[in-house]
């Protein structure tokens, strides 16, 4: 019991910290500050512990929670992205007079549902965890009360979101009652392609979890809510959420569905090719710089799920790497719209950013960079992100997905370059 709860200690730190966090906000006034203070050393403290943790692999609680090097690397980038977010969005959130301590507690509540999420070896605790960083996701993207177009975000975000976690939970159940286990490791042993019923539950799991990362069809609900919400929430959405999302269909695939990989696989590659596609070509007509970011976002997944379209461990690392890669280029990409202000105001608009090169003539290069980066230019990293998924899918001979994911980079290249 020792060791389990000494491979738990990340887990057990960050509810402690947001227990004494909230305690702090409730009976200090004005405590935002210190609150968001607190969190940040909370993180930091996170990232040591994860660090320090032994790298082999751990199941504990009768299989349900496993602790490996995949696991510990999600999670660290999880905890720096959402750091980034925090103090990335102080001075935008006491400009805008949005200064509630339950801000920051809320992140830290959804990074303990993603740390779940990320070591679940179990049905159960996967959706817990799911539910505990959606939860906290709603009230996110409906934080600023004041706003009509960030209540209506976060309606259509709840809506829209309790549907996926519905038709989740539908294929959960079937899966529990296809194999008689929701354990991962039991699932995969007892699942096969004659198991007809199973194949169907796994369809409903992959439509919860593509609504997650916002893939395509189910991303409807991205261009609204990163509009609508607050600007710090949406590099937060961005950023942290997109990595959980990822990290739970990896371990998916990895382990319950390894031996359906012919049933998932096709699955996979629509979603990929479908989110690639949109993602260039819906970005093109927009002039709202948040909903170029969401439709960003669907391209960038897109490539992702590429890399698990393979199927293959070199393809499952290629889309680790890129989503490190993707996290690091939209902390910078949301760190210069928090630096953009033309008279005083937050610009959002892309003709706002017009002869910023003369006012702010690093903060223009900066943004050149990483929108060149995004487009995947070399030498850029952006550049190396891709060429790692499409090694991996060439590799694996799925040449189409290569030559329609190469067309679309090139079509997305336009919309970055127009900024």
């Amino acid at each position: 019991m020792t060791q389990n709860l000494s491979l738990l200690l990340p887990e057990i730190f960050l509810a402690i910290g947001i227990f004494f966090s909230l305690m702090v906000g409730v009976f200090k006034k004005n405590s935002y500050n210190l609150v968001t203070n607190l969190s940040l050393f909370i993180l930091l403290v996170l990232v040591f512990l994860i660090l320090d943790m032994n790298q082999e692999v751990y199941k504990i609680f009768s299989n349900s929670f496993v602790k490996d090097a995949l696991g510990n690397f999600l999670k660290i980038l999880i905890v720096i992205g959402s750091f980034f977010v925090l103090i990335s969005s102080q001075v935008f959130l006491k400009e805008k007079k949005i200064q509630k301590f339950e801000y920051p507690i809320i992140i830290l509540i959804s990074i303990l549902g993603m740390f779940f999420m990320v070591s679940s070896n179990d049905l159960i605790l996967f959706y817990l965890g799911l539910e505990l960083q959606s939860l906290s996701l709603y009230i996110l993207a409906a934080i600023d009360r004041e706003n009509i177009k960030s209540t209506e975000s976060g309606i259509k975000y709840f809506v829209l979101s309790a549907l996926s976690s519905g038709l989740l939970l539908y294929g959960c159940s079937l899966l529990y009652g296809f194999t008689g286990s929701t354990n991962f490791d039991v699932i995969s042993s007892e699942l096969n392609s004659q198991n007809t019923g199973a194949i169907f539950a796994m369809v409903f799991i992959l439509v919860g979890l593509a609504f997650k990362i916002s893939a395509v069809p189910f991303h409807m609900w991205t261009p609204d809510v990163y509009e609508g919400s607050l600007t710090s929430v949406t590099s937060f959405f961005a950023i942290v959420p997109k990595v959980a999302g990822m990290a739970a269909i990896i371990r998916f695939m990895q382990t319950p569905f390894e031996n359906i990989l012919s049933e998932w696989q096709t699955i996979i590659i629509f979603i990929s090719i479908a989110s690639m596609i949109l993602g260039s070509v819906a970005a093109i007509g927009q002039s709202n710089i948040k909903r170029l970011f969401a439709y960003s976002s669907i391209g960038h997944m897109g490539y992702a799920l590429a890399g698990v379209a393979t199927g293959s461990s070199s393809g499952y690392a290629s889309s680790v790497i890129y989503m490190t890669i993707y996290i690091t280029m939209n902390i910078g990409a949301f760190g210069c719209i928090f630096l953009m202000k033309k008279d005083g105001k937050y610009s959002e608009e892309i003709s706002d950013l017009s002869g910023i090169s003369k006012n702010k003539p690093l903060l223009a290069i900066s943004l050149l960079i990483i929108l060149f980066s995004l487009a995947g230019v070399p030498p850029l990293a952006g550049f190396f992100a891709k060429f790692y998924i499409f090694m991996s899918v060439i590799e694996n001979e799925m040449y189409l997905l290569a030559i329609i994911g190469l067309a679309t980079t090139v079509i997305s290249a336009f919309y970055y370059l127009k900024i």
